[in-house]
């Protein structure tokens, strides 16, 4: 147990004095402010649009998505046509594929855009329920909100990595310390009870709050872009309620049939879902149904009877 203890001391302390080396050279080579950020910002937007890209294409091809061709569905291509053409956007390709729930989505690979329809949509919604859906995806597209989202956080994921860096050479450190000591007092299991591995913990903890605060950020971002969505179809079609509509029959049917819990719960379990909120890259469908309601009132023609 001590020659384990202090090897593992020894291997963290190389670590730490490794990302210490790296730490000082980056500073003493560091340009100014403005430069640095720039070149930062730059380096995670090419990074996170090179990103973007390949994962769109891998995505799609995880699909299993075939072409909707203009013979099979003349109508579906009718209306996208005329929807793109009101959104002053190029016509997407439309594709067909089965998911796990009834749902949509909008990617744009290099190339022509794609809105990925599952199947069982052309059964589950009627025509003004579909409209309004397929000009909520086309607003996603319009406004480039895939992309915009991923280079949100690649920019924010670069930065976090930064702060990282810079407190790697303490956590290395003090964890060694933690891990070593423990080993040679022949405790290895309560290496994190000891004054090093507490600081550990700490360190660790203060890094990840900045990565959740920068999670709940982007995925706010998520959400602000998906009632953008609702209020362009809405727009673009004048049928919010239709569109509230869909999102409602899509709420039940990705819901279990019967509602059951499963057998191994006993009794009611109440869960707080305000984190899952946070986290959410979605608003809640009541949410979304509340704004689009609003609109409609908004839209509706009010006749003052004398």
């Amino acid at each position: 147990m001590v020659l384990i203890g202090v090897t593992v001391l020894a291997f963290y302390l190389f670590l730490s004095a490794l990302s210490a080396f790296a730490v000082v050279t980056l500073w003493q080579l560091r340009p100014d402010p403005v430069t640095a950020a720039v070149a930062g910002v730059g380096i995670a937007v090419v990074l996170g649009y090179v990103s973007f890209r390949f994962g769109t294409v891998r995505l799609l091809s995880q699909l299993n998505a075939r072409d909707l061709t203009t013979s099979e569905s003349p109508a579906v291509h009718r209306l996208l046509g005329r929807l793109s053409d009101q959104m002053d956007i190029e016509t997407p390709t439309v594709k067909l594929a089965r998911f796990d729930a009834p749902n949509a989505m909008a990617l744009d690979p290099m190339g022509r855009d794609v809105v990925v329809l599952d199947t069982s949509l052309f059964r589950l919604l009627d025509t003004d329920e579909f409209e309004a859906l397929l000009a909520h995806e086309l607003a996603h597209l319009e406004r480039k909100d895939g992309l915009a989202q991923t280079l949100i956080a690649s920019v924010l994921q670069t930065f976090v990595g930064i702060g990282y860096l810079f407190v790697s050479p303490v956590t290395f450190f003090v964890t060694g310390v933690a891990l070593g000591s423990a080993w040679i007092r022949g405790r290895p299991s309560e290496w994190g009870e000891t004054v090093s591995g507490r600081i550990r913990r700490k360190l660790v903890s203060l890094v990840s709050v900045f990565g959740f605060g920068f999670t709940i950020f982007v995925r706010s971002q998520s959400r602000k872009r998906e009632f953008a969505a609702d209020a362009r179809a809405a727009d673009v079609t004048g049928k919010p309620m239709a569109l509230a509509s869909a999102l409602r029959k899509l709420d039940r049917a990705a819901r279990p049939q019967f509602g059951l819990s499963p057998l191994w719960v006993y009794g009611e379990v109440e869960t707080d879902d305000s984190i899952s909120d946070l986290l959410s890259t979605h608003p809640s469908t009541d949410e979304r149904v509340e704004r689009l309601t609003a609109m409609a009132d908004e839209s509706m023609t009010r006749i003052e009877v004398q």
